[in-house]
């Protein structure tokens, strides 16, 4: 319980007066902080948490009065929508991230969810420790990344909440703002500080420390964080403050890139002659779709989602195997997204951010044609991405799905494999096939070029990222048919174990 004691000890007090000759210079600094802002490379998040009756309220709403608010984006996150308990526990934050030169202010954080769950004896102190651990995490991808993090916890002692709500509640003015659910908090007040100490403890990390005010002088912490604030942009606007260092960022991408499975399936292991005749085809193929067909009509009524993620060489065949499977699903709930290179807008943000936004809803579907892995792939052979960030990418890749696959969302993860010869072939005949001319480009002869270099890094994204929740699999796709047929065959077998789990679990 140290993390509170030195705050609740000190006297934090400031005089009317003394506030009225600080505020005019201080909303200077904020303003003229914003307009810096607006031109940098980073985003900022200022994460405003703590006790009730500490002023949280107060205080974001002062913010909004001393800065310009068309450029401060306000969030408060209450109880879970349909639609956020639909999608996992951190898209509700993916989807508010500021933009580089934005400035978002947030009531409460991931913290605030595990430290109520714990509180009510909803999870236990295995899952509590997880679920921080998943928050830390999070911000490391965002200062790893560039955002600057400034978490405040507004704190206030048992005795000052007390005295609070015996005024509120003395005066029939404000009277209402005393709530059960406010005095529910109170009675269990020693639990909460105690939980919430530790809670500070283990996610107080460097490259984002917590800083407690203490909230019963609303002068004295409006003051406070508002400086508090302004600092550490100032810092950061003028390069110092917490920003982690590339050497830093190197070593630590460089322990990440050591850590693989070596049991992880290998391409030069996968028989590219294996084949389908064309009458084993047609039968097992309608077979598969009227077998997909049920299956995700009852993955739909009981709400379990898929996200399948289709990865491969140029002309392996993605277009083809979707084509076969989207036609056996009800089309109402099923998305397919190509992914290109990211727009102007998407570069303002964490690459993951534009796949967090398509994450589908209970029951529905979101085929990605390319995905996420373009980070290691692509970008790391044209050189888009740094040696640390595509080599710290496969820990953020692995995390980001883990969290769907808990959410009960079913992740499928294909790489179409071909020879370099086929794609050659495959090639040749599209220059001379009138619907799919279209599909050739320079780009595509210039990418065989570097063929050895995407066939290491393949291996390398494969072994990195195969996990035994989200597995990898690899398909061989010298014969459309055969992989046509693997493909959704091992799509069924993944679902139909999903509605058992479903069935078993209710």
């Amino acid at each position: 319980m140290g993390y509170f004691q030195a705050a609740e000890k000190a006297d934090h007090k400031l005089s009317k007066e003394d506030y009225k000759e600080q505020v005019p210079d201080l909303r200077i600094r904020l303003l003229q902080m914003q307009e810096l802002l607006k031109r940098a490379d980073f985003p900022v998040m200022v994460l405003i948490s703590g006790v009730d009756g500490a002023g949280k309220g107060e205080l974001v709403n002062r913010l909004n009065e001393w800065m310009d608010p068309r450029y401060l984006q306000t969030f408060a996150f209450g109880p879970k929508t349909d639609e956020e308990c639909e999608r996992p526990e951190f898209w509700r934050f993916w989807r508010s991230l500021p933009a580089k030169g934005q400035l978002g202010v947030y009531m409460g954080s991931w913290y605030s969810d595990p430290i109520s769950l714990r509180l009510k004896g909803l999870i236990n102190r295995k899952e509590w420790l997880h679920q921080l651990g998943r928050g830390c995490r999070f911000e490391k991808l965002l200062t790893d990344d560039g955002v600057l993090v400034i978490k405040i916890w507004m704190h206030l002692g048992k005795q000052d909440q007390i005295d609070r709500m015996e005024k509120l509640s003395s005066d029939p003015v404000t009277a209402w703002r005393v709530t059960d659910f406010e005095r529910e908090h109170l009675r269990v007040y020693d639990r909460f500080r105690e939980l919430a100490s530790e809670t500070l403890e283990l996610t107080s990390r460097d490259n984002a420390p917590w800083q407690v005010v203490y909230g019963k002088d609303e002068h004295y912490r409006e003051i406070t964080i508002a400086e508090e604030i302004c600092r550490q942009v100032e810092e950061r606007l003028e390069g110092k403050g917490r920003c982690v260092s590339v050497d830093t960022l190197e070593k630590e991408a460089g322990e990440v890139f050591e850590e693989y499975d070596r049991k992880a399936p290998k391409l030069k292991k996968l028989d590219l002659s294996a084949s389908l005749d064309k009458k084993q085809y047609k039968a097992e193929l309608a077979f598969q779709q009227s077998r997909l067909n049920s299956l995700s009509r009852e993955a739909w009524r009981r709400g379990i989602s898929t996200v399948m993620a289709l990865e491969g060489w140029d002309a392996a065949g993605k277009g083809g195997i979707i084509r076969r499977i989207v036609p056996a699903m009800d089309a109402r709930h099923c998305r397919i997204l190509p992914i290109a290179a990211p727009s102007s807008l998407e570069h303002r943000y964490h690459y993951l951010w534009r796949f967090w936004q398509h994450i589908p809803r209970a029951g529905n579907t979101t085929i990605f044609d390319r995905t996420w892995y373009g980070r290691v792939l692509v970008e790391r052979i044209e050189g888009y991405a740094k040696g640390h960030e595509w080599k710290r990418a496969y820990k953020e890749i692995c995390d980001f799905e883990s969290q769907l696959v808990e959410h009960g969302i079913v992740l499928m993860k294909y790489w179409l494999h071909i020879s370099k010869e086929e794609q050659l072939e495959r090639f040749q005949l599209r220059e001379v096939t009138p619907h799919k001319k279209f599909k050739i480009t320079e780009e595509d002869y210039r990418n065989r070029e570097r063929w050895d270099e995407y066939e290491e890094a393949v291996e390398d994204m494969v072994a990195r990222t195969h996990q035994p929740d989200s597995p990898w699999l690899l398909i061989e796709g010298n014969d459309k048919r055969y992989a046509r047929v693997k493909a959704i065959t091992s799509y069924c077998d993944r679902l139909e174990a999903a509605i058992e789990s479903n069935i078993i679990n209710l």
